[in-house]
């Protein structure tokens, strides 16, 4: 019962990373959803192969075993299994491809009309966000800089090295467009949660779309190496009647 509980707790659904987690993070958009569920296809063919296979070596080492046959069979042609081992290893990687095309379109796709379009800015030292969408008083974008929190300064209920003082805040099942772009090396913007990983490579920009499906805060890191304290990404998403209010709180 205790292993149980253990296995259940390392598997549990979650937003950022835990101590001796097994499998992704919890979906958060129909992205992420699509790859784990293309994963657990694909496990399934391998657990499929492990088995054919592994029943072929046990049987080749019972047969040819000198001690239990010191006469081994004499197979010298099988046109069934012959045809069978050709044709299989074919049509697996079909179902494979299949659904793996259709995810890979699918996230490569750009929502033409986004509700918001939010910029990330990545500096060795810290991150930038520029909503263009939401305008202040004095009709400017509302920008503001997102530091990670020092590893010695975080408040109870913090993640250490994963929590920052300014998180990105997004309107929950609604479509948002990101713009990932660098101040000086490259970097890129991940949330493993959202399923989305771009990168930013100086002197352009690039575009990806999300919709983030529930309510919630998600961890997420820069898959490069550049200056310190810059990796953690933190984005906090809330119901529509509350972002408005949330991202006016940026500027306090």
């Amino acid at each position: 019962m205790i292993v149980l509980e253990w296995l259940l707790t390392i598997v549990a659904p979650c937003d950022a990373a835990e101590p001796w987690q097994l499998g992704s993070q919890d979906a958060a958009t129909p992205m992420m959803q699509g790859i784990i569920d293309l994963h657990h296809d694909i496990l399934f063919f391998l657990i499929l192969i492990l088995v054919f296979v592994s029943r072929m070596l046990v049987r080749v080492l019972w047969h040819f075993y000198y001690e239990f046959h010191p006469f081994p069979q004499r197979i010298v042609h099988g046109t069934t299994i012959e045809i069978i081992r050709t044709i299989f290893p074919s049509i697996i990687p079909m179902f494979i491809a299949i659904p793996s095309f259709a995810l890979l379109y699918s996230m490569d796709e750009v929502v033409v009309d986004p509700a918001i379009t939010i910029k990330a800015i990545g500096h060795q030292w810290y991150r930038t966000y520029e909503y263009s969408d939401y305008n202040s008083s004095d009709e400017q974008s509302l920008t503001f800089d997102s530091y990670t929190i020092p590893e010695d300064d975080p408040e109870l209920g913090q993640s250490r090295l994963l929590e920052v003082d300014n998180r990105v805040v997004v309107p929950a099942k609604t479509h948002l467009r990101m713009i990932v772009t660098p101040a000086d090396v490259p970097h890129s913007w991940a949330v493993p949660s959202s399923g989305v990983k771009c990168d930013a490579v100086p002197g352009r920009s690039n575009q990806t779309s999300i919709s983030v499906k529930r309510e919630g805060v998600y961890y997420g890191q820069c898959s490069e190496i550049r200056g310190t304290n810059h990796a953690s990404i933190v984005v906090e998403a809330v119901s529509l009647k509350d972002y408005g209010s949330r991202v006016s709180n940026q500027l306090n």
